[in-house]
C-alpha cells in the first residue's frame, strides 16, 4: 500500500476498506466491541438493518477475520458473534476517522452547501 511515491490504494485495499467501513459494519463492530452478541441482539442494537443486510455484513466481517461466529449449544442452538483480536485493532483507526469527521464537519457542511448552491445556480 505505501510506496516511495506516497500512498497508493490498490484494489485489495479498496475492497477491504469498502467491506469494513460500509454502512452497517461500523455499527456492528461498535456493538461487538462492547460484548459478544447473538444475531437478534445485533438486530435490536442496529434497528434499521434488515436481516439480509446484517447476515451479509457479518459474513463479510467473518471472512475478513474481524468477527468470529460461535455456535452455542443451547436449546434451541444459538449463534453468538464476537470481535476477534484482529478486529479490536480497528478501534483506534476508526476512532481517529470519527474524530477527524467531528472536527471537520462544520467545514464539510459549508463545502456541501456551497457546492449545492453552485450546482443549483448552474442548472438555472
Amino acid at each position: 500500500m505505501d510506496t516511495d511515491a506516497g500512498l497508493r490504494i490498490d484494489a485489495p485495499h479498496r475492497e477491504l476498506l469498502d467491506q469494513i467501513l460500509d454502512k452497517w459494519s461500523l455499527s456492528v463492530l461498535n456493538e461487538l466491541c462492547e460484548r459478544p452478541c447473538r444475531f437478534n441482539e445485533l438486530r435490536r442494537a442496529v434497528p434499521r438493518v434488515t436481516q439480509k443486510s446484517l447476515t451479509a455484513t457479518l459474513r463479510r466481517l467473518e471472512r475478513n477475520g474481524v468477527v468470529e461466529r460461535e455456535i452455542v449449544s443451547t436449546r434451541p442452538v444459538a449463534v453468538r458473534y464476537r470481535i476477534t483480536p484482529l478486529g479490536k485493532t480497528l478501534r483506534h483507526p476508526v476512532d481517529v476517522l470519527l474524530t477527524w469527521a467531528s472536527q471537520h464537519m462544520p467545514a464539510i457542511t459549508a463545502a456541501r452547501e456551497a457546492f449545492d448552491t453552485r450546482t443549483e445556480e448552474a442548472e438555472l
